[in-house]
């Protein structure tokens, strides 16, 4: 199972742009790759998914354990010709001061060569002690090679070559020169989402042009190739098990998918694009169809069970937005009259009465009585711990809240607080880590809608996406209508 990590000494080295140009090179050259991405992220794998063409999984010591990780990386790596993990901000860089969940950590877990993209901007004899002191911090960890990035030119490469070779035993896999190309387009949030540009294809093949002319795409795959097998996990517990090791994901790729039980509609456009691919594969492991819905072209929802509406940049369309009253209308609608609908960061913010931004106020959909206000800076950001209160609407959702176990684990990143918010609406969640809504509450609960700050994910201890399906399913039970032959007995 060739494997390989691309990290870093520290955050924008261009490990991204690197790490896409690779996939999209490796894909051209006909190989199957199988891109993953360190932590809480969900813009990065969008790109590596465009790069390699297959979907990009996350892996996240805080959010899942070492089996899960193991099982996901294992599962979707075995048809794999190379996997391909992108590490985020610097190699021994986590929350933990032992370490624990750092890139470095994961690189141990599971045996990754790690290949280092270092920013040389300013920099020559110095990369030497760089080099020598990243492969002396921790010797479990193998350094098997550096991508120079951001070169200065000829000269510059040459000195740099050299210095590296005389005092250290890595190689030099790659040199970068400074090219604008190689850029990705950025703003509040971070990268832009390639489904937003128009000509993200054109993009990530000319990034892996770039790529492929100034690295040594043979030294690689041989670097990849390196890496001793990878111990399969064992058997999994079935989709319902509340064990660590049970991802939804492994097992919807292993098993037969159940013949759906629900529709639920997926909120997917330019406007709503955040969603990792083992909750929707959980999704339909659980028996959900995934039906497609488009906030900004749409006139109406279709024929719906239950609703899911990711993160994504609503304040960036919201003048479509508010345009399409139709969609606004209908799904107000539908949750006055009981639709399930659940709803991320994002999504909440779709769900409210006016999303203002600058000095430009739009209307939103009016389903729950707040309103948002964006700010120039971070309100919450990071990961998120949260103690289910007992109000979530779905079944199995608030398990034992006097229990520590009961505690879920979750990610948020938004720029936006809720102002004018109903005093009397109810919560599933307190806040023990992150900020939510207002430092102590997140997952507001009105009718049948969960609308959360916090990003959670199915196969890291909080079970949401069967849990969902099954509190759609019961809905839809109890709202069918008795056969014609049986009504009058109903009299």
């Amino acid at each position: 199972m060739a494997r390989v990590l691309i990290s870093a000494a520290h955050k924008s080295s261009g490990k991204t742009t690197i790490t896409v140009g690779l996939c999209a090179a490796l894909a051209a050259q006909g190989l199957a790759v199988q891109a993953f991405k360190k932590g809480p992220d969900y813009i990065d794998p969008m790109w590596l998914s465009q790069a390699s063409g297959r979907d990009c999984f996350n892996l996240d010591p805080f959010l899942m354990s070492p089996e899960a990780i193991t099982a996901c990386f294992s599962r979707h790596s075995i048809d794999a010709d190379i996997s391909i993990v992108e590490g985020n901000k610097g190699l021994y860089d986590g929350l933990a001061l032992d370490g624990s969940n750092s890139n470095a950590a994961l690189a141990h877990l599971l045996d990754l060569p790690v290949v280092l993209v270092l920013d040389a901007r300013g920099m020559t004899r110095g990369i030497a002690p760089l080099i020598l002191g990243y492969q002396a911090f921790d010797a479990r960890i193998r350094i098997a090679g550096v991508i120079l990035n951001q070169l200065g030119g000829a000269r510059h490469e040459s000195k740099l070559r050299a210095v590296i070779e005389h005092y250290t035993n890595v190689p030099v896999l790659g040199a970068i020169g400074h090219d604008p190309r190689l850029a990705l387009v950025e703003r509040h949030l971070g990268l832009m989402p390639n489904h937003e540009l128009m000509d993200a294809a054109q993009r990530v093949r000319a990034m892996g042009e770039l790529v492929a002319a100034q690295v040594d795409l043979a030294k690689v795959r041989a670097v990849a190739a390196s890496a001793a097998p990878l111990v399969p996990p064992e058997p999994m517990a079935p989709a319902w098990s509340s064990q660590p090791a049970a991802t939804a994901t492994a097992i919807a790729r292993a098993a037969p998918r159940p013949a759906p039980r629900v529709r639920i509609g997926l909120a997917r456009d330019k406007a709503f694009g955040f969603y990792y691919p083992d909750d929707l594969l959980a999704l339909q492991a659980a028996g959900a169809e995934l039906v497609p819905v488009d906030t900004l072209q749409d006139r109406a929802l279709p024929r719906l069970d239950g609703l899911f509406i990711g993160g994504g940049f609503p304040e960036m369309f919201g003048a479509e937005l508010q345009a399409n009253a139709g969609m606004r209308a209908s799904i107000r609608s539908a949750i006055e009259a009981g639709l399930p609908v659940y709803a991320e960061c994002g999504g909440l913010m779709y769900l409210a009465r006016t999303l203002r931004w600058k000095d430009t106020v739009h209307e939103m959909v009016g389903a729950l009585p707040a309103d948002v206000l964006m700010h120039e800076r971070p309100v919450g950001r990071g990961y998120v711990v949260l103690q289910p209160t007992g109000n979530a609407p779905w079944p199995g959702a608030a398990m034992d809240v006097s229990q520590p176990a009961a505690l879920l684990r979750g990610h948020e990143f938004h720029y936006s607080s809720l102002e004018n918010v109903d005093a009397n609406l109810k919560y599933a969640y307190q806040v023990r880590r992150g900020h939510g809504v207002d430092g102590q509450r997140d997952g507001i609960v009105h009718r049948n809608v969960l609308a959360s700050y916090s990003h959670l994910r199915s196969g890291a201890g909080s079970d949401w996406a069967r849990q969902f399906v099954a509190f759609v399913a019961n809905r839809k039970i109890r709202a069918t209508p008795p056969p014609k032959h049986l009504e009058s007995c109903a009299h």
